[in-house]
């Protein structure tokens, strides 16, 4: 993890006292921002210091503190126009010159910024922050400072004229008195350990491949940097030796073992050194989502350079990384000849098919009956037609299959034992953990092959949610019913991140429009198996677009910000939101007995006797669970004895044992 003083990141491209900074003229700050900094024209151009230079310096007559210009927020990949440090206040500031209204995307932004430094920038934990948007030609300025109910010091954004900063730091100290004074210094040691959302990780690593960056490096997490080390490791070893090996990733969900595979990917974008990689992933939403999130992104980075490109040709080289796997599998089909790729990442590989359900789809979908493999086998044996060498990364979640046919990670090992005994065999350490139902095969497995254990192959600790690591463990232990651990685990965490409860969907809605600022996003999630939520305007058969639910803001009727559209296991699955409200219906019911789980059909719930279809339907509630980055809230709603399908015996139950695992009500 690099340090906020690494040549990766220039943490700040000004920084004077307030006293000396008002000392000198503007042509002096100006060139001090820019001498020794490589900007490009456009940057250049966009920038407006010559009438912000004077704002700030009217209204810091007064004022003693440290002033910086261009202060790094590096997860999102911008800067901030101007921070101030005065006495105990951290004024993140930013200037919208020539704009006479406070617009919505504006208002995230700021706060956004703050959010990010309160959130990840170690010495701006405790700090006050106060997020100010100025747009210098607005008619009227609301100055008053307002916290939220989160309690952490970080006030709403205020919005501004040119006129009132001055007022608003005056506000502000009055505000907060007693705070401890902020040592400039001391502020600026303090580490930045991000933890980037799947999205915002895969827009970064296609653009800088700089992984230091955008992930956190504290004593309590494994270290992404040393997993992607070991996999180069093993590709540069088989590259230079023409050898053939499979490598095993495990971690648990939300690890972080996409942005492995995303960094091993971007890091070999081209072919100039022979290694050029693919990442695959079965999980059609997640490919769409980051395939569209990479495309607008990379229209909006040339728009801001001055260049006009289409989508669809953004598309084209995105498409070129990151694939689903059944479209490289089919290509594979028609083509005989070695891929282009030596190095393919297959994310999730416990969802590919086993042998049955891929015979079964080849006959049927592409009419072919003579086909003979598992789906791992054939795409190990696309990989295998390369004369001199090849690596396959299989990214692994435990507990995580949950659609009929998927193999889960022995279907890989067997087809290693089965067919290609000459590869050589790297397998997490934790890979013989029960949950990922692979001890089996791999002992089968070290009979006659090369295998080789390696604990880096593993990401032990959850980074989905940098406010509750232990998240994973608390949703194993309440669906394994382990309820004395999961009570001693949610302690433990419950104050940093806030799990309530509640039979009104109403309350539940509001309770994450209060929780969520900036731009965090928030949806409602359930079961795909939810059919008896449609009282309460659920509906999972009305279809939803993934992209637009994950990727559109709060004025698109179709986005998750409005609450309406609802995502299941198979939308949500590799993906998170920063809020969530799982909803829960009749299909999963807590007993004494163990859970009893249920499939709506025709007109009534019929019990699931099957022990695989079990273990998919408790599967997707795991998915469901750990969603959510910063909190969740989860509706299990009133039943009604009128409605044979809804009655209060299918949800009073499972309500009440999560009350007693010790979740809030609101």
């Amino acid at each position: 993890m690099a340090d906020i003083h690494s040549p990766e990141i220039k943490r700040y491209y000004y920084r004077n006292s307030i006293t000396k900074f008002l000392l000198s003229s503007n042509e002096e700050i100006i060139g001090s921002i820019t001498c020794s900094n490589e900007f490009d024209v456009t940057f250049l151009q966009n920038k407006s210091w010559e009438k912000q230079i004077p704002i700030l310096k009217s209204a810091l007559q007064s004022f003693e503190g440290e002033i910086f210009f261009e202060f790094s927020i590096p997860r999102m990949g911008k800067r901030v126009d101007t921070l101030l440090l005065i006495k105990n206040i951290v004024f993140v500031i930013e200037f919208k010159v020539g704009e006479s209204h406070f617009l919505n995307h504006n208002i995230e932004q700021v706060w956004d910024y703050a959010l990010d430094l309160k959130n990840f920038h170690k010495t701006s934990h405790s700090a006050v922050i106060v997020p100010v948007l100025i747009a210098t030609e607005a008619k009227k300025s609301y100055t008053e400072i307002l916290l939220t109910s989160h309690k952490d010091n970080l006030t709403l954004p205020v919005r501004i004229d040119g006129n009132n900063l001055k007022e608003v730091i005056q506000k502000a100290l009055l505000f907060f008195p007693d705070e401890p004074q902020i040592n400039a210094t001391e502020y600026l040691k303090g580490g930045y350990m991000p933890t980037p959302t799947i999205i915002e990780a895969a827009v970064s690593l296609y653009n800088t491949h700089i992984v230091e960056n955008i992930t956190r490096n504290d004593a309590d997490a494994k270290n992404l940097t040393v997993t992607t080390k070991k996999i180069s490791e093993i590709i540069e070893v088989s590259k230079k030796e023409n050898k053939k090996a499979i490598c095993f990733v495990t971690g648990v969900p939300g690890a972080g073992k996409t942005l492995v595979g995303l960094n091993v990917a971007t890091s070999h974008l081209d072919n100039k050194n022979g290694n050029a990689s693919v990442y695959l992933s079965g999980n059609k939403p997640l490919v769409d989502i980051l395939q569209e999130a990479l495309s607008r992104d990379k229209v909006q980075r040339e728009y801001e350079k001055g260049n006009r490109i289409t989508k669809k040709t953004a598309h084209q080289a995105v498409k070129s990384f990151i694939q689903i796997i059944h479209h490289y599998r089919d290509e594979y089909l028609k083509n005989s000849e070695a891929p282009y790729d030596h190095v393919a990442i297959f994310d999730e590989a416990q969802r590919a098919w086993n042998r049955e359900q891929t015979i079964k789809f080849m006959k049927q979908k592409k009419g072919i009956h003579d086909f003979d493999y598992s789906e791992p086998e054939f795409l190990i044996s696309c990989l295998n037609r390369h004369k001199d060498w090849a690596v396959i990364i299989c990214l692994v979640g435990g507990g995580q299959e949950i659609n009929t046919g998927e193999a889960g990670i022995s279907e890989w090992l067997n087809a290693m034992d089965k067919t290609f005994p000459e590869w050589d065999v790297y397998i997490s350490s934790n890979l013989t953990d029960s949950e990922y139902f692979a001890i089996e095969a791999i002992e089968k497995l070290k009979i006659n092959n090369r295998v080789y254990f390696d604990e880096n192959l593993h990401l032990a600790v959850s980074m989905r949610s940098f406010r509750a690591e232990k998240l994973s463990l608390f949703v194993k232990n309440t669906l394994d019913l382990e309820i004395e651990k999961a009570k001693s685990v949610y302690y433990q965490f419950t104050e940093r991140y806030p799990i309530v409860i509640t039979r009104d969907i109403i309350k539940a809605k509001q309770w994450l429009k209060q929780k969520a600022r900036g731009s965090e996003r928030y949806g409602i999630v359930v079961s795909s198996q939810a059919l008896r939520l449609k009282p309460f305007a659920i509906d999972v058969k009305t279809p939803m677009n993934h992209v637009n639910w994950f990727l559109d803001g709060k004025d698109d009727v179709r986005s998750s910000f409005y609450l309406e559209d609802v995502a299941t296991e198979f939308h949500v699955q590799g993906l998170e939101l920063d809020w969530s409200c799982v909803v829960w219906d009749g299909d999963l019911r807590y007993s004494t007995n163990g859970w009893q789980t249920y499939s709506f059909k025709g007109n009534k719930w019929q019990n699931i006797k099957s022990i695989e279809r079990k273990k998919y339907l408790l599967n997707a509630y795991r998915v469901l669970l750990t969603r959510a980055r910063q909190g969740m809230v989860i509706v299990v709603p009133e039943g009604n004895d009128e409605d044979l399908t809804r009655r209060n015996e299918y949800y009073d139950s499972t309500y009440d044992y999560l009350l007693g695992i010790g979740l809030r009500t609101i």
